[in-house]
């Protein structure tokens, strides 16, 4: 049986931030794709929106929100889109996603961000209200979101759903895909379950349609100390469970945009590259054994 070789179909990526500004714009092309954090580039002009403008001559860009809040009882302030709107315009993204989570609120009468993503209890109530805001935001900014899974540190006695089932049912309903981050699913499996990262991971991604994830994130953690919560804090290299679970997502899935983040502790950008040269080359072994 022949093989087909399937790499010029992965398309690896990692997340932008700024020290690395100038390396993205005087090295040579070493990955596919730029991921930013949208709310770094609302201001009025500036040397960031000018050299993301650059990097976009360069390379596809795609748009990761923080601060969007989808899963809010509060609607989205209009200030916020308006942002986003505008910034989608100047940058015409290949892919804009958010989290399954809530950041807006009110307090005293004011609306108010949490400054982090907040979970959500997975009812059937929180999924109407998230349909109805992802309804508007997509028909506002005239594109479709994918919308990642996230890591909690706290579980609603309330959720009858698990976060893959919410997900999918939020797809179906809305048509926003899923960006599927294999981290958050580890951490969430040893802060919560039983700590079998690769079942955890295995469990998730059957619960989701095929055709229902748009993009894989991929992360590393810090090791927590005895006792203590692990924090999704993207500090660290890719850990090995992580790996192994992105060959199962690849095996279900098939070929999708993947990106590393890297957000804390940064490191020099030859590290960032060569863990997108072990991202495409684990997804070249795994795509071309799939396809004999």
């Amino acid at each position: 049986m022949s093989m087909s070789v399937l790499n010029s179909n992965v398309m690896i990526g990692v997340g932008l931030r700024h020290p690395h500004f100038t390396d993205i714009l005087t090295q040579p092309k070493q990955v596919d794709f730029i991921e930013v954090h949208s709310e770094n580039f609302f201001g009025q002009g500036g040397a960031a929106l000018s050299v993301l403008k650059q990097v976009r001559e360069k390379y596809p860009v795609s748009l990761h929100s923080t601060s969007m809040g989808l899963g809010s009882a509060q609607n989205i302030p209009q200030h916020y889109l308006d942002r986003l709107k505008k910034l989608t315009e100047n940058i015409d993204p290949f892919l804009m996603s958010e989290h399954a989570c809530f950041t807006w609120g009110q307090q005293q009468g004011q609306v108010i961000h949490s400054g982090d993503l907040l979970p959500i209890a997975h009812t059937q109530q929180t999924l109407a209200s998230m349909c109805e805001q992802v309804e508007k935001v997509q028909d506002f900014l005239g594109r479709e979101l994918i919308i990642e899974n996230v890591s909690a540190y706290i579980k609603f006695d309330e959720s009858h759903l698990s976060e893959a089932e919410f997900l999918t049912q939020l797809y179906q309903r809305t048509g926003a895909k899923i960006l599927l981050d294999i981290n958050n699913i580890a951490v969430n499996s040893v802060n919560f379950d039983n700590g079998d990262i690769q079942q955890s991971i295995a469990d998730y991604i059957n619960e989701l349609p095929v055709a229902s994830v748009a993009q894989i994130h991929l992360a590393g953690c810090s090791i927590p100390l005895v006792g203590e919560l692990t924090i999704d804090d993207h500090a660290c290299p890719v850990s090995d469970e992580v790996w192994l679970g992105y060959k199962k997502a690849l095996t279900r899935f098939g070929a999708l945009p993947t990106l590393i983040e890297w957000d804390s502790d940064l490191p020099e950008w030859s590290v960032l590259v060569a863990e997108a040269k072990k991202a495409r080359d684990i997804a070249d072994a795994v795509l071309v054994r799939k396809s004999t």
